[in-house]
């Protein structure tokens, strides 16, 4: 067999790969990987949020009581949290009473969720201060059944 010869002015790329694919990986994969990651962190709180503040508004217009109401739609929150992995902050759900007393027939009930969702493995370093946050906001509005009895008397 014969051997090709090379042109003389062609190099030798032997071992050029492996540093090729460390340049690409660090450079453009890893930060492309972090930005997929925080897109869905904040996707998902998004959508904890959204489904937190309908099921809370559900929780409280179904209730027989403004304080059980609160209670219902607290704990409605919390799983809808639940199921995407996350917990509900401290006093980031408020609910309010709208177009007359709470829970009336033909009133309404206002729910809004306000928090911030932490970013994913950001170093100090590059966050500043402290980590970054994204501010997250939902509002619900659910309108009481004109049909309701009220404050829970059976009809």
């Amino acid at each position: 067999m014969r051997r090709l010869r090379r042109a003389p002015w062609a190099t030798s790329d032997d071992g050029t790969a492996v540093i090729e694919f460390i340049v690409v990986a660090v450079g453009l994969l890893i930060p492309m990987a972090y930005v997929a990651l925080a897109a869905a962190a904040v996707q998902t709180a998004a959508f904890a949020s959204t489904e937190a503040v309908k099921e809370a508004g559900r929780a409280f217009s179904t209730a027989a009581t403004p304080e059980q109401g609160r209670l219902r739609a607290q704990v409605a929150a919390r799983l809808a949290f639940a199921d995407h992995g996350l917990s509900l902050p401290v006093g980031a759900l408020a609910l309010s009473c709208v177009d007359g007393a709470c829970l009336a027939p033909g009133s309404a009930v206002e729910v809004d969720l306000d928090w911030t969702v932490r970013l994913p493995w950001l170093p100090a370093s590059v966050a500043g201060d402290g980590p970054v946050r994204i501010p997250i906001e939902a509002t619900q509005r659910i309108a009481i059944d004109d049909y309701r009895s009220s404050q829970g008397e059976a009809s």
